[in-house]
């Protein structure tokens, strides 16, 4: 068979684009590789063995240790400082003495934006902005582009290094523990205050981080968070899996993310660093703005991990949520299924707080005005349950006698509009139909409902009916009387017969199976209780 020139022209054209995409493929793979091996930070630069004997590398982190291909390893640490302020700090001096000790260490000052005044750094000494600027490519402002070694160290400002083989020891000591879970270690910087090991549990549900002291041990004490000065190794990897590896405050930050993962700290007795710039600044004023930085920085970073309360070991707490004078933490509730619901989340403390304080607020002035009340549908199957509001509910609901209306000044004249009274609580008649509605605040519209009966023929009535499957009538004899419950840190009054009353209104077994209130929008996974 004859192949034409035509034919024969052809086939010399695919065979030489399929070389070009074998070869376009093969570099493509290899550049993947190589930014693949670049983000987890293992590559390592070959570098002469110098100074001191050679470099942190090798098993046991002995120096100058030739690796299979007979060539000395590069260095397995990148020193990294990231907290410091513009206005008054040390990182100068803490490079030099780092590079001083271990001129081979990569050494990484990393700044959200340029500080002003500028960084004086040693030669050796880089500095990382994280904000992006459009004129650069994304890699730029990534700092796992940045750390190309197998561990890093995290150091406070104003630290020193003193003993050169003190990197190493942290090196033994994390390799020491395997694929366990501690996954950082951690040595004390001699300050005024000694570094403190605590136990943290962070429960997102709830938007509570829970700090407790934690026990010494006599080799050291392994623990969930750290507070106080102190130098951290971590492997590369683990820190840029982190979500927000390089968060400020650090160890608020760092530890949370790491404590909801289940790793742990070793804080060691030694080796020790010095820290010879205490205290890190020199005036009450610098100190002032630095106290009030962190601050800033901590509400930042609470509100963008979804923490609204924090629990210190020493009882004292820390609110990131709504208050008196902020609106609420979630919007207009649609089908009776919040959006934290959504998020897997239940409500939020500082709203749970805001619905407490105005049922104690309602209640007793309900009592001093000798309005008969009881706890109604949801709020008294929380009462019944926790003796406290449902841990998903968004507002309280409270019946009371039509006919006692007019004996509470704060009810009787809101036919004419809302009324806020001298605690800044709204009171109003609801526009959603014929019961009263008390907001937290102006700002805050978390609120307690009062739903007016009255009797008719031995059974409890109203004017005004909702969809809500509870929303029934039923009959006096569960008022009279009326017993005292514990409810959200308070005594109230509830129907004398609750469980009775609960599987009239919400069905048998209505105690015992929680649900979300609409669950063909989200149901409650009762597995996870």
């Amino acid at each position: 068979m004859r192949i034409s020139f035509c034919q024969g022209l052809l086939s010399i054209a695919i065979i030489l684009n399929l070389l070009i995409l074998y070869y376009v493929s093969r570099a493509q793979q290899q550049m993947m590789e190589k930014r693949k091996e670049l983000g987890r930070g293992t590559r390592r630069a070959a570098l002469p063995a110098s100074g001191l004997g050679g470099l942190l590398a090798g098993a046991g982190g002995e120096p100058g240790v030739v690796g299979v291909e007979g060539h000395s390893r590069g260095p397995r640490v990148t020193v990294l400082l990231r907290e410091f302020e513009h206005f008054e700090n040390y990182v100068g001096d803490v490079a030099n003495s780092f590079l001083h000790q271990r001129p081979e260490l990569p050494f990484l000052a990393v700044a959200d934006t340029s500080p002003y005044p500028p960084l004086v750094l040693p030669e050796g000494a880089r500095l990382l902005i994280l904000s992006p600027s459009p004129d650069q490519p994304p890699q730029a402002h990534r700092p796992e582009f940045h750390v190309q070694t197998e561990f890093v160290l995290l150091v406070p400002d104003g630290v020193e290094l003193e003993q050169p083989r003190a990197i190493e020891r942290l090196i033994r000591e994390l390799e020491g523990e395997g694929g366990g879970p501690v996954r950082l270690v951690a040595a004390p910087v001699l300050a005024r205050s000694a570094v403190q090991c605590l136990h943290l549990r962070v429960n997102l549900r709830e938007w509570t981080a829970i700090y407790s002291t934690a026990a010494s041990g006599s080799s050291g004490s392994v623990c969930t968070a750290l507070q106080g000065d102190a130098v951290v190794l971590i492997r590369t990897e683990d820190l840029f899996n982190l979500s927000v590896p390089l968060g400020r405050p650090l160890f608020s930050s760092l530890f949370i993310q790491t404590s909801l993962r289940g790793w742990k700290v070793k804080l060691l007795e030694g080796p020790c660093f010095s820290a010879n710039h205490r205290p890190l600044f020199s005036s009450a004023h610098n100190q002032w703005k630095a106290d009030t930085r962190l601050k800033e920085a901590t509400g930042k970073l609470m509100r963008s991990f979804g923490l609204k309360r924090l629990l210190l070991p020493d009882g004292r707490e820390q609110w990131y949520g709504c208050s008196k004078e902020t609106p609420r933490c979630f919007g207009t509730v649609q089908d009776d299924t919040p959006d934290y619901l959504y998020l897997d989340r239940w409500t939020p403390p500082c709203c749970l707080r805001a619905l407490r304080e105005t049922t104690k607020y309602v209640v007793n002035i309900l009592e001093r005005s000798g309005v008969r009340y009881w706890l109604e549908g949801g709020t008294l199957l929380g009462a019944v349950r926790h003796q406290d509001i449902i841990p998903w509910d968004y507002d309280v609901d409270l019946g009371i006698y039509l006919e006692d209306v007019p004996n509470c000044d704060h009810l009787k004249n809101l036919d004419s509009g809302s009324l806020v009274d001298a605690n800044g609580y709204v009171w109003e008649r609801a526009v959603e139909g014929d019961f009263y509605r008390v907001q937290y605040s102006e700002a805050n519209h978390l609120h307690v409902d009062l739903w007016p009966f009255y009797p008719r023929n031995g059974v409890m009535t109203k004017d005004t009916w909702t969809e809500h499957k509870q929303d029934v009538e039923f009959p006096e004899h569960f008022l009279q009387p009326l017993v005292p419950m514990a409810f959200a840190g308070i005594t109230a009054y509830g129907p004398n017969n609750h469980r009775a009353f609960l599987e009239l209104k919400f069905g048998e077994g209505a105690i015992e199976n929680p649900q979300y209130p609409n669950p063909a929008k989200k149901r409650l996974d009762r597995s996870k209780l």
